[in-house]
């Protein structure tokens, strides 16, 4: 009985990624993390929401929001760690970054829950904007993943779940907390996380097209 072979793609210690890259990338995660104490919106910071530090309105969304912020905190022990070495996540410290991920991607995914049902509140485009971008991550980051599962790097596919995780939840609040009856409000972290939803999109076209170049070498 002829079996198919099986390819297996010998990976090496880490990541191929400059060092020019992972330091960039470590300056926009570590102002990920001072973001966590700045006002987005209302005067309150993703610490505030995640504390129920909100006057008269603390509840439970206010938790699901202002947690995958703090996904920036493993993040930049990845990225410093990839400055000076490359680095092979042990068993458990891979699961708990894992777990703060599926804790961070369900959590946004009930915070959505009420504009696929219409009791958001927000208009039909903006309604559609929050699915697209929030949903639209994290099942393109699953599917992608899932697919390329026996092809990427460990550290490689974390640094992507890590990122989209993050991402879903920022465009969420980017696109709630843009509107004009924010506008006069303090919210420099609104600005801050605007900007590095920018720079972690292009961090993630130049992570897909970099990972289908070093399969090759891989193989």
């Amino acid at each position: 009985m002829l079996t198919k072979p099986v390819v297996q793609l010998k990976f090496p210690d880490g990541p191929a990624l400059p060092a020019w890259y992972n330091f960039s990338m470590s300056m926009i995660w570590i102002a990920a993390g001072i973001g966590i104490f700045l006002p987005f919106a209302l005067g309150i910071s993703p610490l505030d929401a995640l504390l129920l530090r909100i006057p008269n309105e603390s509840n439970w969304w206010h938790v699901l929001v202002g947690f995958p912020f703090f996904l920036c905190l493993p993040m930049i022990w990845v990225r410093v760690h990839l400055l000076n070495s490359a680095i092979n996540l042990n068993g458990n410290l891979l699961k708990t970054f894992w777990t703060l991920i599926y804790i961070s991607a369900v959590g946004t995914v009930l915070v959505e829950f009420p504009f696929l049902i219409h009791k958001a509140g927000t208009s039909e485009f903006q309604r559609l904007e929050v699915i697209f971008l929030g949903l639209g991550v994290l099942l393109s980051c699953f599917l992608y993943l899932l697919k390329k599962r026996k092809t990427i790097h460990p550290t490689l596919s974390l640094i992507i779940a890590i990122t989209c995780a993050y991402l879903a939840n920022a465009f969420l609040c980017l696109i709630v907390y843009g509107e004009k009856k924010f506008q006069n409000q303090p919210r420099s972290g609104w600005y801050l996380t605007l900007e590095i939803a920018i720079a972690l999109i292009a961090d993630l076209i130049w992570l897909f097209i970099k990972n289908q170049l070093d399969r090759r070498s891989y193989s």
